[in-house]
Formats: C-alpha cells, structure tokens, sequence
C-alpha cells in the first residue's frame, strides 16, 4: 500500500468522523474468565483463547502468557502498526524494522512483600530499529506522529479515567 491508496481507504472515514464526531466513539471490550483449575484467566481475543497466569517471578509455570507481557506486546503491535501507517502516510520507505518494548517490574511491590515497592511498571522503553535511507528530518517527524497516533502508548502515558467494579452473579 501506498501513501495514496492509504489516505483513499481512509477518506470517507475521516470524513464521516468530522461531519458527525460521535460516529469516532467506539468502545472497545475485552473479556475473560476466570480458570477454575489454576491461577489463570482465559481472555477472549476474538482469534483465539489467551490464557494468561501468574509470572515465573511470582510462582507460575511460565506456560501461561504473563499480562505485563502482553501489555508490552499490545504497545509494541500498536507502535509497530501506527510506524507503518505513518511511514506510508509522510513516503518514508522502511526495508526492515523492530519494535521493541521493554519494563522494568519490581515484583516485591505485586507480591505484597514490600508495601513501598509499586506494584506495575516503573518504566517503559519503546524503540524502534530501521532499515531505511531516509533523511534524519523525516525520521524525527515519523518518530514524532508515531507518539501522537498511538493509541496504545498515549494510553499508557496519558493514563486514562479507570472504574472498577464488582457484583455478584
């Protein structure tokens, strides 16, 4: 795909979003239960059933996916296709590129063994390698749009309203 047949697919989106804003809102949902046998929760992916438990560092198997893994995976999934988009949006030809996502945990905080410790991520390092010829100053405005656009990493950094909520069944 090309820059022009990419602003063609998205035209008619952007379109309707501007002449009527609340046709944008979409909720997105995600669901899963509970694994009666093990410490695990089976996630609905809508391809496929990730089953994700505890991390080898907090007693599991390490057979599960661990969900601070697949929070980096669905950072490194959105920045890798918000990149694409944007190298073909602004002709920035890419022959190869990794995204990497990395976080630092200290599981003292998780495991309730240090009440100071934070239970999550410290910190996230986001980088991108690329195989390209283009010029410094359109690597820094794909940089750029790139932070912008992604929804995945401006969730993180920006830290959205969250509820939580609980009711018997």
């Amino acid at each position: 795909m090309d820059a022009a047949e990419l602003r063609a697919m998205q035209a008619p989106i952007k379109e309707r979003y501007k002449s009527d804003p609340s046709a944008a809102v979409i909720t997105l949902k995600a669901k899963g239960s509970i694994d009666n046998e093990g410490i695990a929760c089976k996630v609905e992916t809508g391809r496929a059933l990730a089953v994700a438990g505890l991390h080898p560092a907090t007693g599991g198997s390490g057979l599960e996916l661990c969900s601070g893994d697949m929070l980096l995976e669905a950072l490194v999934a959105c920045a890798g296709v918000t990149l694409k988009s944007v190298a073909t949006a602004v002709d920035v030809p890419l022959r190869s590129g990794t995204v990497i996502a990395e976080g630092d945990l200290d599981f003292r905080g998780t495991l309730g063994v240090d009440k100071e410790a934070p239970v999550g991520f410290e910190e996230i390092r986001l980088r991108f390698e690329l195989g390209t010829d283009a010029p410094q100053d359109k690597l820094d405005l794909l940089l750029k749009l790139t932070e912008r656009y992604c929804v995945v990493y401006q969730t993180i950094r920006n830290g959205p309203k969250v509820s939580v909520s609980m009711k018997r069944v």
